[in-house]
């Protein structure tokens, strides 16, 4: 029996829906909003039927019906200022929008999402599209945001020389200690007097942070090996790197211990911040200020920032798709 789009009773239906995507399968849900008076809705919705029966996958791709008339609440959280309106979702975020009865376009952008998914494969914490690689989940219903970065403007103190340059911290590839097919590339950095390290990180613009990833690879052979970090302490809103002993007479906006436990098989530690002290975040440093172990040394591979960049649109009146304001 082929699937249909399913007609959504609540909003709390809708955010289940929405939580149950798995982000390491890249999973989709796309929202229709509509109305029985509408009548470009009711021109478009056997299209929009057809389309569920055809494209719908279990866990994978989900298509649902959300009446505006009912519904009003779940309309004014996603911005919905016409009808009908589609709203795509990935990973529980919003990507796009269709406004109007456009088969054309929805069908085109509804395909190519599903493309995307699908270039992704479905291995957890392995490499991902376009040679990205993702050293853990991400949180649900939050993106890397890794690019927000002004790499330029990076600041590592207390870097070993002969380690790679502070970019490689933030390179989407596969770090070369989990590659043995690549030859021994410096893509990390390792501190050099000691085990402390100091990371300024300066953003395009304002983020909102909801996680910190961090990987460490210290080689398995190496008779001294360096340590993976112990002790983080992190600033916010700094408009330069601190040195190490202002680090260690300020007080961070937030204390992370590493467990030896929260480092996984890809060697990243998957670190959730305090959410409201990261909310208008305009730059981070990260110190290290002690690695796990004796060792003299400590070592970083990659360095990921997860949350949100994105700023909500301010919502307009809704109309019907074709009417003007006023009329």
């Amino acid at each position: 029996m082929a699937a249909s789009a399913v007609d959504i009773a609540s909003k709390r239906q809708l955010d289940a829906l929405l939580r149950s995507t798995r982000v390491v399968v890249a999973d989709s849900t796309t929202l229709v909003v509509y109305a029985d008076w509408c009548g470009p809705c009711q021109q478009i919705a056997p299209i929009y039927e057809t389309i569920a029966e055809n494209m719908t996958r279990p866990s994978v791709v989900a298509f649902v019906k959300i009446n505006n008339d009912v519904h009003q609440d779940i309309s004014k959280e996603y911005g919905v200022s016409v009808l009908p309106t589609f709203v795509l979702f990935r990973d529980a975020k919003v990507v796009t929008k269709v406004q109007g009865a456009n088969p054309r376009e929805l069908r085109s952008v509804i395909e190519k999402l599903v493309q995307e998914l699908d270039s992704l494969g479905d291995g957890g914490g392995g490499s991902g599209s376009s040679g990205e690689w993702r050293g853990a989940e991400l949180p649900r219903g939050y993106n890397d945001i890794t690019d927000q970065i002004e790499i330029k403007g990076c600041e590592l103190l207390n870097a070993d020389d002969d380690a790679g340059p502070v970019r490689v911290l933030f390179q989407s590839d596969k770090p070369s200690a989990l590659d043995k097919g690549k030859g021994s590339s410096k893509d990390w950095v390792q501190s050099g007097a000691d085990d402390q390290l100091l990371l300024f990180v300066p953003f395009q613009s304002a983020i909102k942070l909801h996680t910190l990833q961090i990987t460490s690879l210290p080689p398995q052979d190496d008779d001294s090996p360096p340590a993976r970090p112990g002790v983080i302490h992190l600033y916010i809103n700094r408009p330069q790197n601190m040195d190490f002993s202002e680090a260690d007479d300020t007080e961070p906006t937030q204390a992370i211990t590493i467990q030896p436990e929260d480092w996984n098989d890809q060697g990243t530690a998957n670190i959730p911040l305090r959410f409201v002290k990261f909310q208008k975040t305009t730059s981070l440093i990260i110190y290290v200020q002690q690695g796990d172990g004796e060792a003299e040394t400590v070592r970083l591979d990659r360095v990921k920032l997860i949350g949100d960049a994105g700023v909500k649109r301010e919502l307009g009146k809704l109309q019907k798709m074709g009417d003007e304001p006023g009329e």
